[in-house]
């Protein structure tokens, strides 16, 4: 194997490819990126769950294919100076040269790296790229971090009628973002949320204006821009959330989404330990407080311009799941729908209609 590419490329390439890689010590293979030079340069790692594989550009002098591992090959690559790098086979090894600098990795046998399940291409359904990777983030936070129960350690995905709706919950909250795709493509999958930031890494680092999601019995794949991502789904059933999603409001503000976060904020330093706030609507007097309360800080009151309409509620939340949601909100001023004591509160944006929040109260 000969090949020279420029640095920034290939550098690009093992990083993205390093994050997929597996780590387990039987099967020392899977820590490796593997380099696949016949008519275009391939790298590809894998982990079993998901796999990736990157169409690098440069100068092809000898076909080959050799498998090293990826931290030593990213540090490396990082290290060395100079826009071009060549990488060729020296004897059972990769020899890396750039400006002034030659550096051997020791390669290990790539006879066992397995295949990767690539799917098949236009199949898919297509996408902005910054429309995929807005409605993934504008979910995925609201995803648990434990997989005991995989269902909700995972992103939904639902592809249907040229609309791509994302929906993540840890049973605490809840959110769903709706965004306007085109193509044939259907189908649902639940992507697990360690995939899903892999998918966001993609995202962030690639050029490609569209991209195209590929949706099989088993299977996600992504393709964009010399990429492919390989995810296999969970096995399981998304919880039917459109059931808790209240219709109808029996208290309801209205008020600019900055003012709300800047009062939270504040109010995170007094919460304490168990981050409580408290919310205290009282239409018929035209107010919206905010407060919480620390035995070892002290406590706060702010109040808040908002339009208040309904009944009166005093009910707390916990200040992160009310938080986390405002940076999916685009729009300045948001509404807040309360259901009654120890019901849910919905987050929208005045002018933001694609995206819906859902929170829990805490029983106090």
């Amino acid at each position: 194997m000969h090949f020279t590419t420029l640095k920034e490329k290939i550098l690009n390439a093992t990083l993205i490819a390093e994050r997929v890689v597996g780590k387990k010590e039987s099967l020392p293979i899977l820590s490796c990126v593997l380099f696949d030079v016949g008519k275009e340069c391939v790298v590809r790692s894998t982990n079993l769950e998901a796999g990736v594989s990157i169409v690098v550009l440069g100068e092809i002098v000898e076909k080959g294919i050799i498998a090293v591992p990826a931290s030593i090959l990213s540090q490396t690559l990082r290290a060395v100076s100079g826009d071009k790098v060549t990488l060729k086979t020296d004897g059972p090894n990769l020899l890396i040269e750039a400006r002034g600098s030659k550096t051997l990795i020791k390669a290990v046998p790539h006879d066992e790296f397995p295949a990767l399940p690539l799917g098949k291409e236009g199949k898919g359904i297509q996408l902005s790229r910054l429309q995929i990777l807005a409605a993934l983030q504008a979910v995925s936070y609201a995803a648990s971090t434990s997989m005991i129960r995989p269902e909700l350690g995972s992103v939904y995905l639902l592809v249907k009628d040229s609309k791509l709706v994302t929906v993540a919950t840890d049973s605490f909250r809840l959110a769903e973002k709706t965004t306007e795709a085109s193509g044939k493509g259907s189908g649902e999958v639940l992507i697990p949320l360690k995939h899903t930031h892999e998918l966001v890494h993609i995202l962030e680092r690639i050029q490609s204006e569209m991209v195209e999601i590929t949706i099989e019995e088993s299977q996600l794949t992504l393709t964009a821009d010399g990429i492919k991502f390989v995810s296999r789904v969970v096995d399981g059933t998304f919880p039917n959330y459109k059931e808790i999603i209240p219709k109808s409001f029996s208290t309801e503000a209205t008020l600019l989404k900055n003012d709300f976060a800047e009062t939270l904020r504040k109010a995170r330093v007094f919460a304490g330990a168990d981050q409580h706030v408290g919310f205290h609507v009282y239409p018929k007097k035209k107010v919206f407080d905010i407060t919480a309360q620390s035995a070892a800080i002290g406590e706060m009151s702010d109040s808040l311009e908002a339009a208040v309409s309904g009944e009166d509620i005093d009910v707390n939340f916990h200040i992160g799941y009310v938080s986390e949601c405002l940076q999916s909100v685009a729009s300045d001023s948001i509404t807040l729908g309360f259901s009654g004591a120890g019901k849910p509160l919905v987050i929208r944006g005045i002018s933001d209609l694609n995206f819906t929040y859902l929170v829990m109260p805490l029983n106090r």
